[in-house]
Parts: C-alpha cells; sequence; structure tokens
C-alpha cells in the first residue's frame, strides 16, 4: 500500500503539472498577448510559446487580422427630403492591442455606431440622385471620417463600402419610367441620326453620279466634235484631190435643180468661171446625149 507520503508525493506531482500548464502559453502568428499581472497591463506577447506565472498574470488574446462588420440598415432623409435605407461593410484591422482593448470598453459596438451616425451626416448633405451615383465619394468620406476616430482606439479603417441604397417604391418606380423614356429617346435620337447619314450618303452618291454622268456626256461630245471634224477634214482632203472635169460635170448638173428655184450661181474664183464656161461652149457644140427613153418618147411625139 502506498504510504501518506506516497499519496503527497502524487498530489504534488499533480499540482506541478497542472501549474506548468497553467503557465504555457502559446500565441498564434496573427495574435498578441496582453499580459495583466495583477490587475496591471505588463508587456505584450508575441507569436510563439511564452511562460506566465499562474494565478498572477493572466493574458488577454487579441487577433490582429482584418477584419469585417456588417452595418446594419437604416433610414436616412437626404437633403432633397427623400427616405432611403441605406447599408454598408466596414473593413478594420487592430494596429495597436493595447489601445483597442483599455481605450475603448466595446471597439465593435463603436464602429458600428459611429458609422451609423456619419452616414445619415454624409447623405444628409447629397440629394437622392448624388447618392445613387455617388458611392465612391460616400465610401471615402466615411472611412476618413471613422479613421480619424479609431485612429485612438488603435483601430485602422482599411475599407468602407456601401452594399445598397434603396429609396422608397413609388421614387423607384417613377426612376424606372425615367430609365425608359431616356433610352426610348437614345434610340429615336440614334434612328434620327442613321436616318440623316442615310440620307447624306445617298445626296452624296448621287451628286456622284450626277459629275460622272455630266463627264461621260461631256466626253461623248468631245468624240462625236473630233468625228465630224476628222471626216470634214478628210472630205476637204479628198476635194482637193478630185479631178477639175469631175467637179465642174457635178456643178453642171445640180444646176438646173437650182434653177428653179431661181438662184443664179457664180463662182468665186474667176480660173473657175473660165473653165465653166469653156465646159459649157463644149457643150453647146456637142450636145449631150439624151437616154435612150427620152429619145423614143421623142420619136412617138413626131
Amino acid at each position: 500500500m502506498i504510504g501518506a507520503g506516497g499519496i503527497a508525493l502524487i498530489i504534488l506531482g499533480i499540482f506541478l503539472l497542472i501549474m506548468l500548464l497553467l503557465s504555457v502559453k502559446v500565441i498564434r502568428p496573427y495574435q498578441k498577448g496582453l499580459v495583466e499581472r495583477l490587475g496591471k497591463f505588463n508587456r505584450i506577447l508575441d507569436p510563439g510559446i511564452h511562460f506566465i506565472i499562474p494565478f498572477m498574470e493572466r493574458v488577454k488574446i487579441v487577433d490582429m487580422r482584418e477584419h469585417v462588420i456588417d452595418v446594419p440598415p437604416q433610414e436616412v432623409i437626404c437633403k432633397d427630403n427623400v427616405v432611403v435605407t441605406v447599408d454598408a461593410v466596414v473593413y478594420y484591422q487592430i494596429l495597436d492591442p493595447v489601445k483597442a482593448v483599455y481605450n475603448v470598453s466595446d471597439f465593435l459596438m463603436a464602429i458600428v455606431k459611429l458609422a451609423q451616425t456619419n452616414l445619415r451626416a454624409i447623405i444628409g448633405e447629397m440629394e437622392l440622385d448624388e447618392t445613387l451615383s455617388g458611392r465612391d465619394i460616400i465610401n471615402a468620406r466615411l472611412r476618413e471620417e471613422l479613421d480619424k476616430i479609431t485612429d485612438r482606439w488603435g483601430v485602422k479603417i482599411t475599407r468602407v463600402e456601401i452594399q445598397r441604397i434603396d429609396p422608397p417604391k413609388d421614387i423607384q418606380e417613377a426612376m424606372a419610367k425615367q430609365m425608359t423614356a431616356e433610352r426610348e429617346k437614345r434610340a429615336m435620337i440614334l434612328l434620327a441620326e442613321g436616318k440623316k447619314e442615310a440620307a447624306i450618303r445617298e445626296a452624296e452618291g448621287q451628286k456622284q453620279a450626277a459629275i460622272l454622268k455630266a463627264e461621260g456626256e461631256k466626253q461623248r461630245q468631245i468624240l462625236i466634235a473630233e468625228g465630224q471634224a476628222e471626216a470634214i477634214r478628210k472630205v476637204l482632203e479628198a476635194l482637193k484631190l478630185a479631178d477639175e472635169k469631175y467637179l465642174a460635170l457635178q456643178y453642171i448638173e445640180k444646176l438646173p435643180e437650182l434653177a428653179k428655184y431661181g438662184n443664179l450661181i457664180v463662182p468665186y474664183e474667176t480660173e473657175a468661171l473660165i473653165g465653166l464656161l469653156r465646159i459649157l461652149q463644149k457643150l453647146k457644140e456637142e450636145p449631150p446625149k439624151l437616154p435612150q427613153k427620152e429619145s423614143e418618147k421623142g420619136k412617138q411625139k413626131e
């Protein structure tokens, strides 16, 4: 049997084991440990294994990673007296664990309330259209305002995002109608511009066609004129090369026909006139033979 001494040693061993377990603290890589000794802040523990004095020292673990807080939806009145429902999310990170633990009792609740208050103030200075189109401006201003205050808590506001801005249903219906009207307006403008462009292109095509037609007609007239000039030139050349007697004979043959109208034809050149008189004299001395049909008619008359 184990005596009283053995039992005491066992109890002492268990006590020492418990004390050893209580004295060992493991700090994770993303954590910091705040050590309080007898109710007073003593030191900061970095990631790793640390030993503390049980029952005299207590460790508070602070998560140093970036976190996100959801800001509950709230109704906000815009500058033009339109009530909108707004909610947001806030991203934060603890930079100084001592300030985050000892300078504010609950910095999470403080950040949420602070975000709601600043949202009402910022949106209250803006009209509805500005709030719907200026989310980036609201995000930047809200982050700046929150960061000013949370700096003394050892907390850094890294990002703020407005999730939704919902106007009343009647305003949403009016906005939908306005959007439809704007789209129809843009469609009509595009259609009118298309028709205008088509008319311009058609007019330009007709103009180009008329120019080309005129150019073709001009070229045709030039070719016709050149052809006529060439024909006249060749006729004149042929006349220059023709026999004088042949021309005189042709001239005389035309005289009876011209005489019907009482015209008197006199050659302009003297040599031509003399030549004509000589030919007439020869015709007088040697009258031309009549065709056979005319001689037969004369005999019948006799």
